[in-house]
């Protein structure tokens, strides 16, 4: 066990990108679906003053979880969309407020693909897909061809707008994790079979937004260690995908796991006392240069420290804990503050504890969490409630898409 004392400097260091970009630390929240969005793909308010708040507590980088690239494949009627509709000034306001105090704030540019919500969506994948009761269609050889160009002008707003970097998404299942599995890809082309051939839309992606965006913009990388399903993404086969994300621009690779996909095992409801991915993260160190940051399982700041002076990881990913505190950065960065008061919820349904932490957000983002008390159904209805009247005001809007 590392002592503590002498590594405390490891989480004030700053983490230098193969862009040239500097973070000027090495706390980074790590996407949430925050659902703060108006319904129409734009900013509030709440959402500005979310992440202004993470800027404020301490954070080196935050990523917005789930901006939409195609709003005809949204992950929720919450999500930001970044399209020639978008709001600029309400998204240049929040990414000016979400880098104050010398904050990273980058889009999670993603599309939801095969897990699409289905009141707002038809959902595709890249193939044809039907497993117990779930059922999605298959990309064309056209839809497929598109997608580095839909990434591509997606950052290039984000750049214009503020935004300080981008990371693509490709975990937890959504499409471009579900081209990386060989669960969900069956194509017969250039895009399936191999693990070479299903990370090839991954890497045209990538040179797409990098010529678009220019060599000093930094372009991240979410990327699951395997999916926790049977006949998904392996172990071995995401090691190869770093190996191959190794010869790309990328500048910050993100190590996660698990999948959104219906009744698959949740890494953050798990019972594990500890971070979730580092063995796997210890793997792929051996086979990229480019910066790591794990995600999944930080609970106290000796975790962080440890895993950080192990030279596991670069940088260490932080979700629920910082909505319980979104001042955790500056505590752990200060040595006054250690393990979050984590809630015990008793037999919590599929997606119940993420509706309830989506609403301690909201209640973060209106400054007014020291009055949040809502139980664990109360917080599922209001968080339901609000995703109907949401996809009212999504079609309304993007119904000629």
């Amino acid at each position: 066990m590392t002592n503590s004392a002498s590594s405390d400097h490891l989480l004030n260091r700053p983490l230098e990108l193969p862009c040239g970009a500097v973070i000027k630390n090495r706390l980074v929240k790590s996407a949430m679906s925050d659902s703060l969005a108006d319904g129409e793909g734009d900013p509030t308010d709440a959402q500005a003053r979310l992440y202004e708040r993470w800027a404020e507590g301490g954070l080196g980088l935050s990523i917005i979880g789930e901006v939409q690239v195609d709003p005809r494949f949204p992950e929720k009627p919450g999500n930001l969309v970044l399209s020639a509709d978008s709001d600029l000034k309400a998204l240049h306001s929040l990414a000016s407020r979400a880098s104050t105090n010398g904050a990273h704030i980058w889009p999670q540019l993603g599309h939801a693909g095969g897990l699409s919500y289905l009141s707002i969506s038809q959902p595709k994948g890249p193939s044809a897909l039907k497993i117990g009761g779930f059922r999605c269609a298959g990309m064309s050889d056209t839809e497929v061809s598109q997608l580095p160009d839909m990434y591509a002008r997606a950052a290039i707003l984000a750049k214009d707008v503020g935004f300080t970097g981008v990371q693509i998404h490709a975990g937890h299942g959504f499409l471009l994790s579900q081209f990386l599995s060989p669960l969900f890809n069956r194509r017969k082309d250039q895009y399936g079979g191999s693990i070479e051939a299903r990370c090839r839309i991954i890497v045209e992606i990538i040179d797409k937004v990098r010529s678009a965006v220019g060599a000093s913009f930094p372009i991240g990388i979410k990327i699951n260690s395997s999916d926790q399903l049977e006949g998904g993404l392996t172990q071995e086969d995401a090691l190869e995908a770093i190996r191959i994300l190794d010869q790309t621009s990328i500048d910050l690779i993100e190590l996660s796991g698990g999948s959104y996909f219906p009744g698959a095992k949740s890494s953050s409801d798990s019972s594990s006392r500890g971070p979730y991915f580092v063995e796997f993260s210890e793997k792929a160190k051996s086979l990229t240069s480019i910066p790591l940051v794990v995600t999944g399982g930080f609970k106290t700041r000796e975790q962080a420290l440890n895993s950080l002076a192990n030279g596991t990881v670069d940088s260490v990913g932080l979700a629920r804990a910082l909505v319980l505190n979104p001042e955790l950065a500056n505590d752990w960065l200060a040595g006054t503050s250690d393990k979050p008061d984590f809630p015990r919820f008793e037999a919590p349904p599929q997606g119940g504890i993420t509706a309830w932490y989506t609403m301690f957000l909201t209640a973060i983002g209106n400054d007014s969490e020291s009055n949040f008390d809502l139980d664990l159904s109360s917080a599922i209805h209001l968080y339901e409630e609000r995703d109907e009247n949401r996809c009212v005001t999504w079609q309304r809007k993007f119904s000629r898409f």
